[in-house]
């Protein structure tokens, strides 16, 4: 990418430079994409940033282009694309709408609907429903590191207001756990969450122990789902509600005001509307916002998501249309 220089912000991680490595703007982002190729090139430089190499043979260098996207391996001829073995395998939407979709789901502070996705982009809803499907997979890497430090855990129930229904944990409605770094003197680090059938011990616990780190101390509320986690080389530290007179919100501020967040969220982009088997693919996408909330460059966060798209495994519209099998993903944390 080309463009100035003197005001560009570099990412520590791998000394990225906006305006240079990534667009910073909706602007530059038309201007560094305006077709098939452009975009191309660019999922190329995230695949491939040392030179192409070729998946059969691992021989690197630069392959034979031909028509359609395909590159052919000048030493066993192997034929592959750039989206070849990605979220993007045998798409047949334009490369400048998955870019499209990127820039959207990532630059805008809530996020996009499909519904909303597909007015903007001009795909169909079935499309545009579909890449973000996949993007929210992507989202998720498997190595991603647990959390560590003082950590609030709690639930939270997400869904539609029943008039006379059961309140608290016996509710019908959707229950998701939360857990969130609490930095000292004040303030929040990364969040994890997951969607659970119910608030028992089998649930929390292994939810728990694929995204805490041992030898955190962990705060909870009383419910005896959480008993017995300092055998997991936990400090728990539990806070019994009722008798000590403060509010929830006071107690456990994180996972109180997490909670909050993902609500507004939902109700404010999704219009309050969501399906029980994709509530784990929505989490996980305000999980992904939520923990990149203080960088310096939105472009960077798209930077980011392509990169995931380019090396996670290819997803087929039928794995996402009932609920995505989230432990395909490893541990979910």
């Amino acid at each position: 990418m080309t463009g100035m220089t003197s005001s560009t912000k570099t990412d520590k991680r791998d000394n990225l430079i906006n305006r240079i490595d990534f667009p910073d703007t909706l602007r530059e982002f038309v201007q560094e994409f305006p077709d098939e190729a452009a975009c191309a090139t660019y999922l190329e430089k995230l695949r491939w940033p040392s030179g192409f190499c070729c998946p059969a043979c691992q021989t690197s260098g630069e392959p034979w282009r031909q028509t359609r996207g395909r590159l052919v391996c000048t030493t066993c001829r192997h034929q592959t694309s750039v989206t070849t073995g990605t979220i993007m395998e045998k798409t047949r939407t334009p490369l400048t709408s998955w870019f499209e979709a990127a820039w959207h789901l990532t630059t805008a502070k809530n996020g996009f609907s499909a519904k909303t996705l597909e007015r903007t982009v001009g795909t169909s809803y079935r499309t545009a429903w579909t890449m973000l499907q996949r993007y929210r997979v992507s989202m998720v890497r498997s190595e991603r590191g647990q959390l560590s430090g003082a950590i609030e855990v709690d639930e939270t129930l997400v869904g539609g207001v029943v008039h006379g229904g059961k309140r608290g944990r016996g509710t019908s409605k959707s229950i998701v756990v939360i857990a969130v770094e609490v930095k000292e003197p004040k303030g929040f680090g990364r969040i994890r969450m997951r969607h659970i059938p119910d608030s028992s011990g089998t649930n929390l616990q292994p939810f728990i122990c694929d995204v805490v780190a041992k030898g955190a101390k962990v705060r909870t509320d009383g419910w005896t789902g959480y008993n017995g986690l300092s055998k997991y080389g936990y400090l728990h530290e539990r806070t019994v509600l009722s008798p000590s007179g403060d509010p929830a919100h006071v107690a456990m501020p994180g996972v109180h005001r997490v909670a909050s967040l993902l609500k507004r969220w939902i109700l404010g982009t999704h219009q309050g509307s969501f399906i029980p088997a994709h509530l784990q693919s929505y989490v996980e996408e305000f999980t992904f916002r939520f923990n990149r909330r203080t960088s310096n460059s939105r472009g960077l966060v798209f930077h980011r998501l392509l990169e995931q798209a380019m090396i996670t495994s290819p997803i087929t519209e039928a794995e996402v249309t009932f609920g995505y099998d989230w432990s395909k993903k490893g541990k979910r944390s």
